[in-house]
């Protein structure tokens, strides 16, 4: 396990597929590895995540940029329901990505929506505590919602987590994470499936080799920075 400043690290590594590169990998993984336990039964779960931003767009133009000490806070929830709600922070240090995650209240998530944080000051998670003070002093906002359809496997040697993320929608400039009848458009079309390999100090051999070389090149993808540029291609936003 990497250490640093009291974050658990780990690599991730990222690729674009095409269905035949997905449906090759997918037989391999299935013979190999478990599925995450949340998975349902088609063996796909639901995620919708809410990114929050600066005015600016700080996050958005340090992913682009390639920074290699960043940050992004989101609000994540799954298959549709708020019975599980989390807070999370991203966080890049050079080739390492760590995440901390939070679960929080249905009426707390309503609060944080509604611009009223005042009573994450006093909280006890140190997490809540800093995103506090980010959004007091950065002036954070709602910035836009992130849906996907994910398929992950995983690995107790290494930690491993190899998910798909298929058909990636934006919310359009809707912030309303907890509205099941919101419309999104496609921002990936789905024959493109998004690869994420995550593990900690080692990618143990026998999952090495399920990839082929064919698989290139690796890619800095970032659902939230693809989502923001189809959103002002389209013209869904001004900045």
């Amino acid at each position: 396990m990497i250490e640093r400043e009291g974050l658990h690290l780990r690599h991730e590594l990222k690729f674009y597929l095409d269905p035949p590169q997905y449906r090759t990998l997918r037989s391999r993984l299935l013979a190999l590895l478990p599925m995450d336990p949340y998975t349902g039964a088609d063996g796909r779960y639901h995620i919708r995540s809410l990114y929050f931003d600066d005015f600016k767009n700080t996050a958005l133009f340090d992913k682009q940029a390639g920074v290699a000490r960043r940050k992004k806070y989101r609000m994540r929830i799954y298959n549709y329901s708020d019975e599980v709600i989390k807070l999370e922070r991203k966080i890049k240090l050079n080739e390492y990505i760590g995440k901390e995650s939070v679960r929080i209240n249905r009426s707390e998530a309503d609060r944080i929506l509604a611009g009223d944080i005042s009573f994450l000051a006093r909280s006890e998670s140190p997490l809540l505590r800093a995103f506090y003070l980010e959004s007091r002093l950065s002036l954070l906002r709602p910035a836009l919602i992130v849906d996907y359809y994910r398929e992950a496997y995983i690995h107790p040697m290494g930690n491993v987590r190899i998910t798909f993320d298929i058909g990636v929608h934006t919310g359009l400039g809707s912030v309303a994470i907890f509205d099941p009848h919101l419309f999104t458009a496609v921002a990936v079309e789905e024959p493109v499936v998004i690869l994420e390999i995550k593990f900690d100090n080692f990618l143990p051999q026998a999952i090495q080799g399920i990839f082929p070389s064919t698989i290139r090149p690796r890619l800095s993808i970032g659902k939230f920075v693809i989502c923001k540029k189809y959103m002002k291609y389209n013209d869904w936003e001004d900045n």
